[in-house]
C-alpha cells in the first residue's frame, strides 16, 4: 500500500508541474536575496525562474547578466510576457496587467505590442490564454490563475463562506503588530485553521496545487516533527503576528487577488519599472531546460546562484542528477561565487557529502563550501514569505 500511495503522490506531483503554469508569482523574499548577495555591475546570476519576478527585482541592482532557467517552459513564457510588457507597455498599462490581475483590453495590447517579442514556444503558450489577462468582470484576475492561483481562489472562497473573509483583509490594514494580533488571533485563526481545512492541505492534490512534493513534505516532517498542515498553520501565525503586513505583498496577492502599488513586487513601482524600460531589463535572459545543462552550455564563469528549493525533490528522487547539478556549478563557478537556497526542511544535509572534482581531484562538497549560519537564521526570521523551513547562504571556502 505505501508503493501504491508513493507512486500516486508521485504522479500527480508530476502531472500537475508537467502541465500547467504553476507559479503566477514568486514565494520567495527578493529583499533578502538581494541582501545576502551584494550585486555589483560585474556579478553574473543564474536561478530557477519560477514566476519571473525575482530575477526583474535582481535586474535593479544592475549586475551583468542574470540567467532565469526553467524546466517548465509555462514559467518561462509568463517572464517572457513580463519582458515583452516592460518593453512594449507604459507603466498604466503593465500595472494593470501585473499588479491588478487583467485589463480587457489586453487581447489587443497582446495582439499589437507584446506577442511580436516573444518566442514561438511562448507565443503558442498565450494564443491559446489571452483570458487569463483578459478580466472579464472586476473580480477575475490573472492571479487566480495557473495552480497556486486556483488553490488561492479556493481559500478565499472558503474565507467567506466561513465568514473570515473581512477580518483576513483587515489585517492588511492594521498598523501595528498589536492589531495584528488582535485579528488574527480573535477573528481568523479559529476559522482558518478548521480542523478540515488542515486535512484538506495534507493532500497530494493540495500540496502538488502549491509546489510541495512528497520530497519537501518528507523532510519537512522528519525534521521538525509537524504535520505539514501544522507547519502552515505556524508560519501564518509568525506572518501575520510577528512580521509587518503593511509591505507583505506575497500574502496580500492571494487574499485580494492583486497588488495594490503601495504594496507590490519592487519592479512594480514606476520609479524601478522605468529604470527596467531604461535598459536593465536586458540584463535578463530566459533558458528553458534544467540547471545542469544550462551550465554546461554556458560559455563563461557565474557569480550567484539562487536555487530555491528544487534540491529538497531531485535529492530524494534523483540523487545521482544533484551530484551532476554540483559539478556543473563548480565546473562554472567564480571564486567569489555565493549561492542561496531553500528547504521545506528545517535541516537537511544533502549537499555536503557530495563529491565534485575540483581542481583536478575529488572532493566532498562540504570541504569546498562556507556556510553563513547566522546571517541565514537571521534573514529567515525577516522572511515575509516564511513557507520554508530553513534558508541556506555558502560561498567557496578559502
Amino acid at each position: 500500500m505505501k508503493a501504491l500511495a508513493n507512486w500516486t503522490t508521485k504522479h500527480v506531483f508530476s502531472y500537475v508541474h508537467g502541465n500547467h503554469l504553476v507559479y503566477n508569482t514568486c514565494w520567495e523574499d527578493p529583499r533578502l536575496d538581494r541582501e545576502v548577495m551584494t550585486l555589483g555591475s560585474d556579478d553574473e546570476v543564474v536561478l530557477i525562474t519560477s514566476a519571473g519576478c525575482n530575477a526583474l527585482d535582481y535586474a535593479l541592482d544592475n549586475p551583468r547578466n542574470i540567467h532565469a532557467v526553467d524546466m517548465n517552459f509555462r514559467q518561462n513564457a509568463l517572464l517572457e510576457l513580463k519582458i515583452a510588457g516592460i518593453r512594449r507597455l507604459d507603466f498604466e498599462q503593465f500595472f494593470s496587467l501585473f499588479g491588478d490581475g487583467g485589463h480587457p483590453e489586453f487581447a489587443d495590447w497582446y495582439r499589437r505590442l507584446l506577442r511580436p517579442d516573444l518566442s514561438p514556444a511562448s507565443r503558442t503558450y498565450w494564443d491559446k490564454r489571452q483570458h487569463f489577462f483578459g478580466r472579464p468582470h472586476p473580480d477575475s484576475s490573472f492571479y487566480h490563475r495557473g495552480t497556486t492561483g486556483v488553490f488561492a481562489r479556493l481559500l478565499v472562497k472558503y474565507l467567506k463562506i466561513a465568514r473570515v473573509h473581512a477580518d483576513a483583509l483587515r489585517l492588511f490594514s492594521a498598523t501595528t503588530l498589536e492589531e495584528q494580533r488582535a485579528i488574527y488571533f480573535g477573528s481568523v485563526s479559529e476559522k482558518l485553521w478548521h480542523p478540515a481545512v488542515k486535512r484538506a492541505l495534507s493532500t497530494d492534490v493540495a500540496l502538488s496545487m502549491i509546489g510541495v512534493p512528497k520530497a519537501q513534505r518528507d523532510y519537512l516532517e522528519k525534521t521538525c516533527a509537524q504535520t505539514v498542515a501544522d507547519f502552515m498553520e505556524d508560519c501564518a501565525e509568525a506572518v501575520f503576528t510577528q512580521l509587518p503586513t503593511a509591505d507583505n505583498y506575497f500574502w496580500r496577492l492571494y487574499l485580494f487577488g492583486r497588488y495594490s502599488q503601495e504594496c507590490c513586487p519592487e519592479y512594480l513601482r514606476r520609479p524601478n519599472f522605468e529604470r527596467l524600460k531604461g535598459g536593465l531589463i536586458d540584463k535578463v535572459h530566459v533558458h528553458t531546460g534544467d540547471l545542469t545543462g544550462f551550465l554546461r552550455k554556458h560559455p563563461g564563469k557565474l557569480s550567484r546562484f539562487v536555487l530555491l528549493d528544487h534540491m529538497d525533490w531531485l535529492s530524494h528522487q534523483e540523487p545521482q542528477l544533484l551530484a551532476e547539478e554540483w559539478q556543473a556549478i563548480m565546473d562554472k563557478a567564480r571564486e567569489d561565487a555565493r549561492f542561496l537556497w531553500r528547504s521545506g526542511g528545517f535541516h537537511v544535509d544533502f549537499v555536503d557529502p557530495l563529491k565534485v572534482k575540483r581542481g583536478g581531484r575529488s572532493v566532498r562538497m562540504g570541504d569546498v563550501l562556507s556556510y553563513d549560519k547566522a546571517k541565514a537564521e537571521e534573514c529567515h526570521a525577516r522572511d515575509r514569505v516564511h513557507t520554508y523551513g530553513s534558508f541556506y547562504i555558502a560561498s567557496l571556502a578559502a
